[in-house]
């Protein structure tokens, strides 16, 4: 996208490259009725927009029309009925003076959809048309003021040839429709809810439809329709019913009931995000929409759902309750990845859900929040608003919501959330509006809890539990580090769900929760003959990192009796992470190092042997932790020493506990396909087995992982079983690879399956492997779910991606300058693993920066992608 000038968003700056939350302006003229006529075609798409406009009286006197666009030119404009020529262009902007306070303005502007390759604003894919305008993509549509406290009731008239777009939809609820002249025809539809331009959407094409229906609350019938391309639509019974599942949860948990009589969704192969919440009509990518045995692992079937859930919990937390500016994008986003998280923790397994969630934070936002590129989760300044559409606006402003829930209580948290609704329904509101609600509603003092919103960083607690007598003594100290623009940090509110179990027993004693609110704090609990064993963070109450000095014999206890399942997990996990940070660091002699491995390795046979636990939690706590989590608790980082001690230690355990693993092996292959929870389990184990048996054993693991792809009847088994055999040599490994590309061919998103897994896999020609499939027929830089497919699973694969030669950053580098000019959005989503060259050690970090400033140093680049190089150069 070009530049606009700094009245597109309504804040006053001192430039044109950074806009200040802080100068935030009310509009100066709003639209509370929009009418759009499209006359519609794949290259010239016609559009006439009537824009009834009255001054805000909270706006600046006097000031003129200002309309934004982005690429678009005026065909033709008319004021009040008669054609004007008394306008003039700012930059991008159409500006017109008017005299009155009421106005209608007809613009009329032709676009190419076509050539439109940033997908966003309206769009081509695949012969359809589709639109995508959150954050600033109705700009490209036609000239309005593009800002989200702009809310207006849209009319849309589309008009199309029959034969190539029998299907026309858009937001709202179906007026009216009918043949025209010469194989045409049109439809009329009306959204009555006043809502801000980045939710309007527009869906024409050759389409066929799934429907149900669901019944409100209130007794009112709602139909509804998953649009997809025929052929497509045995695949989307799992959406359906995740959307029927969402509908009445946030009934029953929130109440909230839909507000409109249809409610549509639209699946669409070219799109730069997972979905769009849009009003009535939401625009999916397929990878959220198509879902069955053959073609969809466990984990898509999961990503399914909660991203169906996600963008319809949308529709009151977003669409009803809309944002006042784009740095409150947490006040929507966060809140209803929260509520995405509850309704999937209710539907399956409440702990697996949890450690899921946390296992996401800590692989996007931890680093995130340590880098360049640290922000708090209400950004106080931006060049390019795309660029905060980021795991910390997103995961860490859930949890943000979350500590709330925690102090409040179930029962009043839902009172804030009532209140919230109540106060500000058809509004666009603020993340302060928020917090007031909660607060207000909840009972809480939240005036120091909103350094949540204000300071970016992941707090760390330094933990110490002292005995003396019958009393152990608890002492917390937080420090929040520093971060780009933010030296000095004030202490946070961290609530810390806490318990302690007798040693001796090994009895739970009661859970506490703490709320530390300063530097330091001390917790004092009587009744203990000796030194309590500490649970802490139970359910990760808090999003902050725990330094907990336990021993290995403490973390050894809980991994096998905590009866919190996040705090089981999290001992484990401690338990390898303290193990692979002192191996890494060449702190660990002979002697060390075997009891380390001997402590990992009693931990899991506990695990693999315990009768309590079922398959799918099972399957998380043999899981270990990722290379990234790993290189978060070291500097410089070495990833080469990290690959290969994290490598070492599963070879080990692999050895170790070889019969226990293809015992479980066996077991789980017994276990017949079903979407149940044991079911799900056993698949999990199955592949983890082949996880660990592969650097112990490799041909026993190619062997089992051979039969297992070969026996397949559903995507997990056969994808685990391929990820597994990709990462070993052997014949195995190519005929596998052949056999499922050309099983799976005419499907899109399967073959991104195989994409990712040779370019994320564990094999040490990953590079070479890489530069051949960017030039396999299958590949190309115009679709977004196929360069994430193939690039970001290298980016991801730090062996092969910090290749000490540096060509993985050449790569990466390469591909940004060559992706930039086609999807800048897309693009600028590459530059931040390079941009973590500080954490790096030097040679390598030298590398990462000389390709980041060959980036810079490159005329034409986007908005999107210039600032996030400059922020990880200055950072």
């Amino acid at each position: 996208m070009s530049n606009p000038p700094a009245a597109d968003t309504g804040l006053k700056v001192t430039g044109p490259q950074v806009i200040q939350r802080l100068d935030y302006r009310a509009p100066d003229w709003l639209v509370p009725d929009i009418t759009l006529e499209f006359a519609l075609s794949l290259d010239a798409t016609r559009v006439r927009a009537t824009l009834d406009v009255e001054r805000n009286a909270e706006g600046e006197t006097g000031a003129p029309l200002r309309l934004n666009g982005d690429g678009i030119a005026v065909a033709g404009l008319e004021v009040d009925g008669k054609a004007l020529n008394d306008w003039r262009m700012d930059g991008n902007d159409l500006v017109i003076d008017l005299s009155g306070d009421k106005h209608r303005v007809v613009i009329e502007t032709v676009i190419n959809p076509t050539a439109n390759t940033q997908l966003s604003g309206l769009y081509a894919s695949g012969g359809m048309l589709c639109t995508q305008c959150e954050a600033e993509g109705f700009r490209r549509i036609t000239f309005f003021p593009d800002r989200p406290d702009v809310l207006s009731r849209y009319r849309v008239r589309m008009i199309a040839d029959k034969a190539k777009f029998p299907v026309l939809l858009s937001n709202g609820n179906p007026v009216a429709s009918g043949d025209a002249h010469k194989n045409t025809h049109w439809a009329e539809w009306h959204d009555p809810w006043p809502k801000p331009s980045y939710l309007f959407a527009l869906v024409a094409g050759d389409l066929v439809a799934t429907r149900d229906t669901f019944t409100t609350r209130s007794g009112r019938k709602v139909d509804l329709a998953i649009w997809v391309r025929p052929g497509d639509e045995t695949r989307t019974d799992h959406a359906m019913r995740s959307l029927i599942a969402s509908m009445k949860w946030d009934e029953d948990v929130y109440g909230r009931e839909y507000d409109l009589d249809l409610f549509n969704i639209v699946a669409v192969a070219d799109f730069n995000a997972g979905a769009m919440e849009n009003k009535g009509l939401n625009i999916f990518n397929t990878r959220y929409i198509l879902a069955d045995p053959e073609t969809a692992n466990d984990g898509d079937y999961d990503a399914v759902e909660g991203v169906v859930a996600h963008e319809y919990f949308h529709n009151w937390s977003g669409n009803r309750v809309t944002c006042r500016d784009w740095f409150q994008l947490s006040l929507k986003e966060g809140f209803t990845v929260l509520r995405d998280q509850q309704f999937s923790a209710d539907r399956g397994s409440a702990p697996v859900k949890r450690i899921e969630d946390v296992r996401i934070l800590r692989a996007a936002q931890f680093p995130e929040d340590s880098g360049p590129l640290a922000h708090p989760i209400r950004p106080d300044s931006y060049q390019e608003i795309s660029n905060f559409y980021t795991a910390t606006v997103y995961n860490k402003g859930a949890e943000v919501i979350r500590m709330m829930t925690v102090l409040a209580g179930a029962e009043r948290f839902r009172k804030g959330t009532d209140l919230y609704f109540d106060r500000h329904d058809g509004q666009a509101a603020t993340c302060e509006d928020f917090v007031k609600a909660i607060e207000d509603g909840a009972g809480l003092d939240l005036t120091q809890f909103r350094r949540w919103y204000q300071q970016a960083g992941t707090p760390h607690v330094a933990v110490t539990l002292t005995h003396a007598g019958e009393t152990a003594t608890l002492t917390l100290r937080q420090t929040v580090p520093a971060t780009p623009g933010q030296p000095d940090k004030q202490p946070m509110v961290i609530p810390l769900r806490t318990a302690l179990f007798d040693r001796a027993t090994g009895a739970n004693r009661g859970e506490h929760l703490l709320v530390l609110t300063g530097e330091e704090q001390t917790f004092t609990f009587d009744g203990f003959a000796e030194l309590p064993v500490l649970s802490i963070n139970r359910g990760f109450s808090a999003p902050v990192a725990i330094d907990n000095p336990s021993s290995d014999a403490d973390l050894v206890f809980l991994a096998a009796n905590d009866d919190d399942p996040f705090a089981r997990y999290e001992a484990m996990q401690q338990l390898v992470v303290r193990h692979l940070v002192a191996a890494v660091g060449g702190q660990l002699d002979d002697a060390a190092r075997s009891a380390g491995r001997a402590a990992i390795g009693k931990a899991l046979a506990a695990v693999l042997a315990d009768p309590a636990l079922d398959d799918l939690m099972r399957g998380e706590l043999v899981i270990l932790p990722g290379e990234t989590y790993i290189a978060e608790q070291l500097s410089p980082v070495d990833p080469g020493r990290i690959r290969a001690e994290r490598e070492a230690l599963k070879a080990w355990l692999g050895t170790t506990l070889a019969s226990e693993w293809k015992a479980l092996h066996d077991r789980t292959s017994a276990v017949p396909y079903g979407l149940e929870a044991a079911a799900r389990g056993a698949r999990k184990l199955k592949t983890q087995a082949l996880v660990y048996l592969a650097p112990a054993d490799p041909a026993e693991a190619v062997a089992r992982a051979s039969a297992q792809y070969a026996a397949a009847d559903n995507m997990t088994d056969r994808q685990g079983a391929l990820m597994v055999l990709c990462g070993l040599d052997g014949a195995e490994r190519e005929a596998a690879l052949a056999d499922f590309h050309q099983r799976f061919a005419d499907n899109a998103l399967v073959i991104d399956k195989w994409f990712s897994l040779q370019a994320g896999s564990l094999h040490p020609r990953a590079i070479e492997h890489l530069k051949a499939l960017a030039k396999h027929p299958d590949f190309t830089l115009t679709n977004p779910n196929r360069v994430r497919a193939l690039y970001m699973a290298f980016a991801a694969n730090t062996a092969a991606f910090h290749d000490p030669s540096g060509e993985g950053y050449r790569i990466i580098a390469d591909l940004i300058l060559a992706l930039d000019p086609i999807n800048g959005n897309v693009a600028a989503r590459f530059v931040a693993p390079l941009g973590r060259w500080r954490k790096i050690e030097p040679a390598r970090a030298a590398l990462m920066r000389a390709e980041l400033e060959r980036i810079a140093a490159h005329s034409g680049l986007s908005r999107d992608v210039t600032e996030q190089v400059g922020k990880s150069l200055e950072g």
